[in-house]
């Protein structure tokens, strides 16, 4: 049985979402902005799927614009929000684990940037946050709400309300592309301003994701050359991506019970492999519920890798943006494992279509994969 277990870099695609999709190139195709009836048609297509996910977060459709993903969503959001406070500082508060898409647009735009660092389960102190927050010329804070690689689930809204205290308070960008569908999402109720979201990380589409932005919220395009979205994001919308991620968005709404069961098979794999490995960041009580990262001692995770792919078991190193790159975890090596640990750690991650007899096929595989390198090894 093949096994695919690489979900948080992407989800596959389900038959209602490709549907969708298919329904908006071949019958809805007009230009959202045109005025025909064409136009209109798939106008609506749009603002049905805008309506969906503005469900799910709990704010106002008119809050949420559609990009080309999750990658986009955190530059637009740091990058606007930085350019509208220019005059007030250059200086961004963060964490030592955010994404790469995070972490190169805070660089990009700061002069001086602070990543704040976290616990050995990759949290981050809301009382840090606000303190390095508090100093003068501070004019973003960008966390993620779920890492990754770990599953770490940072304290958004206790952040939020520390915020809220400070007298001069900076802006509060959250990337919440691993948490949507995963675990609860109520941006405008955290004291939020603008927050990240991805299609493919939910079965839908690769190339399109959104950004929340609150109402009011002073932010400047990145782009330039039209007046959709309000003209934070111009050009034409991508009205089948758009679809699809709709689509993906009504799935996760009609699923609610989705991640207790991605939890209870986690754990299941956890439970069958724990004797030969070690488990990085979170417990499971704190973890999202879709991601494992575990370490086999002496064991390089690429050949671990290449191993359990033998034997139909696809998972991964850590984020897929830098799955080429030589270079140690920069989210492992935050929580204080030795660099040893890291290059034998892999990530497994699930999605709510993730089955009982695959977790079973997966930790059979995993097994058999440690036993056979380990006697390599010791050859």
């Amino acid at each position: 049985m093949d096994v695919y277990l690489d979900n948080a870099a992407t989800t596959p695609a389900v038959p209602e979402v490709a549907a969708a999709v298919s329904d908006a190139l071949l019958r809805r195709f007009g230009n959202p902005s045109s005025p025909h009836r064409w136009g209109i048609e798939a106008s609506r297509v749009a603002g049905a799927a805008r309506d969906v996910l503005a469900g799910l977060l709990g704010v106002a459709g008119e809050e949420v614009l559609f990009t080309s993903g999750g990658t986009e969503s955190n530059n637009l959001a740091i990058g606007g929000l930085a350019a509208a406070r220019r005059r007030a500082g250059r200086r961004i508060v963060t964490t030592a684990i955010e994404h790469s898409s995070v972490l190169a647009a805070v660089d990009a735009c700061a002069d001086e940037v602070v990543r704040l660092p976290v616990d050995a389960a990759g949290r981050v102190a809301p009382e840090a946050v606000a303190e390095a927050a508090a100093v003068p010329g501070t004019v973003v804070v960008a966390i993620g709400h779920v890492n990754n690689e770990v599953g770490t689930v940072q304290p958004v809204a206790e952040i939020g309300a520390a915020l809220a205290r400070l007298p001069q308070r900076p802006a509060f960008h959250v990337d919440g592309v691993q948490a949507l569908g995963k675990v609860p999402l109520r941006p405008g109720e955290w004291g939020v301003d603008t927050c990240a979201l991805s299609a493919h990380k939910i079965h839908g589409p690769k190339g399109v994701g959104a950004l929340w932005v609150r109402r009011g919220m002073r932010m400047l395009p990145l782009m330039h050359g039209g007046d959709q979205q309000g003209g934070l994001r111009p050009g034409t919308e991508n009205v089948p991506g758009i679809a699809g991620f709709g689509a993906a968005a009504r799935l996760c709404a009609a699923a609610p019970d989705a991640a207790a069961g991605m939890a209870t098979l986690r754990e299941k794999l956890w439970e069958a492999i724990s004797m030969i490995a070690t488990r990085n960041g979170p417990g499971p009580e704190t973890a999202a519920p879709h991601i494992l990262n575990v370490c086999v001692p002496g064991l390089p995770a690429e050949v671990l890798l290449h191993a359990l792919e033998e034997r139909g078991v696809a998972c991964s190193a850590g984020s897929a943006c830098h799955s080429r790159r030589p270079e140690p975890s920069h989210v492992l090596l935050a929580l204080g494992l030795p660099e040893a640990a890291v290059r034998s750690s892999i990530r497994l991650s699930l999605s709510r279509l993730t089955t009982e007899a695959e977790i079973d096929a997966a930790a059979e595989a995993f097994r058999d994969a440690v036993a056979a390198l380990r006697r390599l090894v010791h050859r």
